[in-house]
């Protein structure tokens, strides 16, 4: 599977929608064991020219001027974090997948881990049997 050049990433990165030969390589950049930060790489990549273009004509101090851009940037940041799950099946959306086809690809690749940690929570919280201690 390969990623697309770039100026496609570029694109990609900046909202766009890519060629369906890219459809597989959408998938997996959603459903990565770090789409998370992938994620936000790409919200940076978004974020960044704007606060050049702020850094380069707010008519202030420099130290006002970085600040205002690290605020800005911090602010988007949050923002990305809050909406990474609905960005991502976005853009699942956009290259032809069911709404929902992202969150089932990462719920069955932690199928193993999540389940573990149900068992650990009823053992914990809900009165399950009790657990052997270590090395015994």
């Amino acid at each position: 599977m390969k990623g697309p050049g770039p100026l496609r990433w570029w694109w990609y990165a900046m909202g766009g929608g890519l060629p369906v030969r890219y459809r597989e390589w959408v998938l997996h950049d959603i459903t990565t064991r770090w789409w998370r930060w992938r994620s936000l790489l790409r919200s940076l990549v978004q974020i960044l020219p704007v606060g050049v273009l702020i850094y380069l004509f707010l008519p202030t101090e420099p130290w006002v001027r970085l600040l205002a851009v690290a605020g800005g940037i911090w602010v988007g940041m949050v923002y990305a974090l809050a909406y990474l799950d609905e960005v991502s099946e976005h853009r699942a959306l956009k290259a032809g997948y069911p709404r929902g086809a992202a969150q089932a690809v990462r719920d069955q690749a932690n199928a193993v881990k999540r389940e573990a940690a149900d068992a650990r929570y009823a053992q914990r919280y809900r009165g399950g049997p009790p657990a052997t201690p270590p090395g015994s």
